[in-house]
């Protein structure tokens, strides 16, 4: 089964909505006239709950089948980024310093694209529930909505989201059980010396040497004390120290990422870190402090969810179902963390990669991925048992 064709009838209104939301990006948590934007639609519809101000932005909908049952939800992320767009495209942001270049524009419209199409047919049994999150860049939308209490609300037993993805045919799906998306955390090191000219380097502690000591040590965390058959990115990525070629600087910084896919490679990450600011810092005669911020956790599919899904995407188009896992994140996690699920990407086709100021959803894929989130539901919530 190809894609649904309702919802190919209505491809060009799917294209318009994209291409209203591309032109107005909104940041984090701050998504209220997207939000506005996607209620619209909704009440138009006939959506049975619509919720709104739900993690600050977000919008939680209701639509009810034929008959009684369970509740499955889809997920779509609203927030854009703060980057010039470059596109060129007459459809460009209208606001300064920002984009949708994640592809969340297009995330949505697949999302209201589904809900047009179970709000017209509603041949499935139980509840779909529609969350349109903010905040999946930075400010953790998925956790706060989690925190709110939505997945209970609602009685959310399974759950699925969609994800553009770059340099994939268009309409193509690939996923994977298990992890695919990377936990993300961030580290700052700080430094503490005592400053002075720098024709007197005998009246001064140096932090800038103890801290270029500690970016060489950084890297063997990766090397010598990880699992060799566990997956680890731990990158410096800032360097701060000084203003002035004449004067050693009383204090001196560094900041990176941490990427892993399990909780004892993560643990160690953050030891190894820590040790290695001290005893650097103390071989030098200067004070070191490690913050230490966590992040998403992994995403990680069910298995059971990921064949599920891979089976429903399978009617729609093309399906990859090993694909190597992503070092990126996703806020996605905190639902999958709670119940079970799968987090699968669309191809955009040849298009510049995430978080390029030339990205550009791709209208075409907008008709499969609406397919395979109405037909996740209408598979998983069937009429007949």
């Amino acid at each position: 089964m190809p894609v649904v064709n309702r919802i190919a009838a209505f491809a060009e209104d799917m294209t318009a909505w994209r291409r209203h939301l591309h032109a107005r990006p909104e940041l984090g948590q701050r998504c209220e006239g997207t939000a506005a934007f996607v209620a619209g639609r909704l009440r138009e519809w006939g959506a049975d709950e619509i919720h709104e101000g739900v993690a600050v932005s977000g919008v939680v909908a209701v639509i009810k089948g034929s008959r009684p049952g369970p509740a499955v939800a889809l997920r779509a992320d609203m927030d854009a980024l703060p980057i010039e767009e470059a596109t060129g495209a007459a459809h460009a942001s209208t606001v300064p310093g920002r984009m949708h270049a994640c592809g969340h524009d297009g995330h949505t419209a697949m999302l209201l694209g589904a809900a047009r199409y179970l709000a017209e047919t509603r041949r499935f049994a139980g509840q779909a529930v529609l969350l349109f999150q903010p905040a999946e860049e930075t400010g953790g939308g998925a956790e706060l909505m989690v925190a709110e209490g939505v997945l209970e609300r609602f009685g959310i037993a399974r759950a699925f989201a969609l994800h553009a993805a770059p340099g994939t045919p268009i309409g193509q799906f690939t996923t994977t059980p298990g992890p695919i998306m990377a936990a993300v955390d961030t580290f700052t090191i700080r430094v503490a010396g005592h400053g002075g000219h720098a024709a007197r380097p005998q009246d001064t502690r140096d932090p800038i040497l103890p801290l270029c000591a500690m970016v060489q040590a950084i890297q063997t965390i990766t090397t010598r004390d990880r699992d060799p058959l566990r997956t680890l990115v731990c990158a410096v990525s800032q360097v701060h120290a000084g203003t002035v070629d004449n004067v050693v600087p009383a204090t001196a910084m560094l900041n990176g990422t941490v990427r892993t896919f399990d909780g004892a490679t993560r643990d160690t990450v953050r030891r190894r870190l820590a040790e290695i600011a001290e005893g650097i810092a103390a071989a030098h005669g200067v004070t070191a402090t490690l913050d230490w911020l966590p992040g998403y956790p992994p995403t990680v599919n069910d298995p059971a969810e990921t064949a599920f899904a891979a089976s429903v995407a399978a009617e729609v188009s093309s399906v990859i179902t090993d694909l190597p896992p992503e070092m990126g994140s996703e806020d996605f996690a905190f639902i999958l963390d709670r119940v079970p699920g799968a987090y699968l990407f669309v191809g955009v086709g040849d298009t510049a990669g995430l978080h390029h100021p030339a990205f550009d959803f791709a209208d075409e894929a907008l008709p499969f991925g609406a397919s395979f989130l109405a037909r996740a539901i209408e598979r998983a919530l069937p009429l007949e048992p």
